[in-house]
């Protein structure tokens, strides 16, 4: 009887005496564990930029879209449904009146706009708030600085830059006091924010001017309704009784009898990141089990080498039967062949998975994080696989008959 060593060796001299049928067995082993590892890192970096999203914008936040959430255009198309006019600068009003648990509450009003600077032009994201908005949303002033109570009273044509479109407008020029155009109306630059990077769709957080929300309304589109209302709470565990607070403010405010449905709706960044984690969750999984059936062929591929294998080691199982070898000799020496060429292929595979994780992060906007936790899931998955199908071959040189093996041509 061998050790394990001893079986350990054998089988890696037995990979080596069939490299190329060796490696293509291999193969569906390593792209097996490659693509799960690979596409659980993938999953792990989606859901991490959400929360990171999220988080970077503020964990306490309630959003409050005009149009109900029984609308059947639904809560991402709030912009386009009937009730898109029904939230005001009075509610803000009544909310900041009221309210026991909202510490910062702004208006938002969002739409893209063509952006001149002398013989330079883009088209941007134009976020017109109010003074409130440095806190209420993370901005972060990097020059100059944010707009007033006086410029909202006013209705200034006043501007703040992202690092962007700073960029794009000015280069290496400083923008303060200069005079850009929106929509062909001069504004006057008097700050600039430090960069937010992408935000979880990819989309350039930088590329954005904010200006005084009346300026919006009264000099650039010609509205009194909001797009948006963000509240914030002192503490994150106020979030839900913050939400139930404003929706009766809001009931009240908008003459919403009992019985009748909200012409708004109220979400919070709890909910919203719970929402994006179980979208990312569900993909992961889903395509994590697609990725899984390449290991399930690869377990079938080394069933088939090993089934070959006996045969062609026939007349050896039969000497080593024929000088003291037992049936539970023959059938460790073939599982741990199995195992090995199993194992060695699934630690390619991971050495793979990282290599596309590491060029993903680097060459694309796509963020991967390869945890233990794939890397131990697809090596156990592919530790069943390769075990579940070695045993038939295995077994099967375990039980051949001595003397017909050493007979065996």
């Amino acid at each position: 009887m061998r050790s394990f060593g001893k079986n350990i060796i054998i089988a890696f001299q037995s990979l080596f005496l069939n490299k190329l049928r060796s490696a293509l067995t291999m193969l569906g082993i390593i792209i097996g564990v490659g693509a799960v590892v690979a596409v659980m890192s993938i999953g792990t970096g989606a859901q991490a930029s959400v929360i990171d999203s999220i988080q970077g914008i503020g964990s306490n936040l309630i959003i409050i879209m005009p149009g109900g959430s029984d609308d059947d255009m639904g809560a991402l198309n709030q912009f386009t449904s009937a009730n898109k006019e029904s939230l005001k600068l009075q509610d803000i009003d009544a909310i900041k009146k009221h309210s026991r648990y909202v510490d910062g509450i702004i208006p938002v009003i969002l739409s893209a706009a063509p952006v001149t600077y002398k013989d330079k032009g883009s088209n941007v994201s134009i976020y017109a708030s109010s003074e409130e908005a440095v806190g209420v949303y993370n901005f972060e002033i990097d020059t100059g600085k944010f707009f007033s109570k006086s410029d909202i009273a006013n209705s200034s044509n006043v501007a703040v830059l992202g690092k962007t479109i700073k960029n794009k407008l000015f280069s290496n020029e400083d923008p303060l006091g200069k005079s850009i155009k929106i929509f062909g109306k001069n504004f006057k630059v008097i700050g600039t924010v430090k960069s937010k990077g992408a935000n979880t769709f990819g989309q350039d957080q930088d590329n954005t001017i904010a200006i005084p929300v009346t300026t919006a309304m009264n000099k650039l589109y010609g509205q009194n309704y909001l797009n948006l209302i963000i509240a914030k709470t002192a503490e994150e565990k106020n979030l839900n009784l913050a939400s139930e607070e404003i929706t009766r403010i809001l009931r009240k405010q908008h003459n919403i009898k009992s019985g009748q449905k909200n012409d708004f709706s109220i979400e919070n960044q709890t909910e919203i990141l719970n929402a994006l984690s179980a979208v990312t969750n569900i993909f992961t999984i889903a395509i994590s089990g697609i990725a899984a059936i390449s290991l399930l062929v690869g377990g079938i591929g080394i069933m088939n080498i090993m089934l070959v294998s006996v045969t062609e080691r026939t007349r050896e199982i039969g000497i080593r039967k024929a000088i003291g070898a037992k049936n539970r000799d023959i059938l460790t020496q073939f599982l741990t062949e199995s195992v090995v060429l199993s194992l060695t292929g699934g630690l390619m595979g991971i050495i793979f998975a990282l290599v596309i994780s590491l060029l993903l992060n680097k060459y694309s906007p796509i963020l991967t994080s390869v945890s233990f936790s794939s890397i131990a899931l697809a090596i156990s998955f592919s530790t069943f696989v390769r075990l579940f199908f070695g045993i038939y071959p295995a077994m099967r040189a375990a039980r051949l008959n001595p003397i017909e093996a050493l007979r065996f041509e």
